[in-house]
């Protein structure tokens, strides 16, 4: 037993000095001290040795150990070192050389868009009002007419930070906001990132971007509404485009309706764009919930309004071609410089 791990040391000793990377030497490691390495299986055959010699045996073996476990960190210090200097001389720069001048950077796709919408909107005499990003659940549903027990806040995976305060899933807050703070007449608009505890994919993220729109005053109707709402698109898209509303539900308006926007890339004849439709989903509005202007204090028999929400992320990727929303936050370099 002694000779066999005088010989099994030596032998291991000599494959240590001749390594020449931390590969190999992992590979030495493992095959003389991992749980099938061969100093292994000889302390296993203690067994077999009598009583009276298994301390002598076992003294030997832990010996060999301590320098073979010496001996391997002082190999992998030695092979450390000689790659940090081939790294250093392959890697090391002529400080003597001219080098550009760094490029200013640039915006955002999405800030490009946004500011786009915030310049449209204000050119119409629309305010902008931004918000918290932390919101308490008064202002984030119920005072827009989702209450604890509504069925529309399963629709929602929201990220709760207390019982009362979560990051707002809709800037749909900050009308709240605003009618609380001014009375009619009112126009504004709510931009900022949103949060909604999606995954991450081509069509969905976790951290989205929304505009809400807002106008309360006496006599507004869905023909506002469509009117500015056409305008919106053909500003954004072509002077061709052409929009239609599909009946749907949100609890703080009534009546409510989806907008659809003739497809920007195929004039609505049919794209894999627009999936063959020839039209393309860019928001949600309708008028104004009655119960959500008595929340505000605003009478609904002399006032009425309406209310839209613009989805930044889906008008980016669709007046850029943009197929995958992931692209908008890989920061890549190369996609970004496009825009500037």
């Amino acid at each position: 037993m002694e000779e066999n791990i005088k010989q099994l040391t030596d032998t291991t000793l000599a494959n240590i000095a001749a390594c020449d990377t931390g590969a190999q030497l992992n590979d030495i490691r493992i095959g003389i001290l991992g749980k099938s390495g061969a100093l292994t299986a000889l302390l296993k055959s203690m067994k077999d040795i009598p009583p009276e010699k298994r301390p002598e045996v076992g003294k030997i073996v832990n010996v060999a150990r301590e320098r073979l476990e010496a001996a391997i960190a002082d190999r992998q210090a030695v092979i450390e070192q000689q790659e940090l200097d081939r790294r250093l001389q392959s890697e090391k720069i002529d400080i003597s050389i001219d080098v550009p001048t760094p490029c200013a950077g640039g915006y955002h796709p999405l800030t490009l868009i946004r500011n786009r919408i915030v310049d449209f909107f204000s050119s119409l005499s629309f305010v902008v009002d931004e918000g918290p990003e932390i919101e308490t659940d008064y202002y984030n549903f119920e005072a827009l007419n989702i209450p604890a027990d509504h069925p529309a806040r399963e629709m929602q995976d929201t990220f709760f930070v207390t019982d009362k305060f979560l990051l707002r899933s809709q800037t749909s807050a900050g009308q709240i906001r605003m009618m609380e703070k001014v009375k009619p007449p009112i126009k504004m608009i709510s931009p900022g990132r949103v949060f909604r505890a999606d995954e991450a994919d081509a069509t969905h993220s976790p951290v989205f971007h929304q505009v809400e729109g807002l106008v309360v005053d006496k006599g507004i109707t869905m023909c506002d509404l469509k009117g500015i709402l056409d305008l919106f698109a053909k500003k954004f898209f072509n002077e061709n485009t052409q929009t239609r509303f599909r009946p749907s539900y949100f609890p703080f308006t009534e009546p409510s309706v989806e907008v659809d926007a003739s497809c920007s890339q195929c004039g609505g004849k049919g794209c894999r764009v627009c999936k063959g439709t020839g039209w393309i989903e860019i928001l949600g509005a309708g008028m104004v919930n009655r119960n959500v202007l008595k929340n505000c204090d605003i009478d609904p028999d002399i006032y009425t309004g309406y209310a839209f929400g613009v989805g930044l992320d889906r008008i980016t990727n669709i007046i850029y071609g943009i197929n995958n929303l992931r692209t908008v936050y890989e920061n890549d370099i190369r996609f970004l410089k496009q825009f500037n």
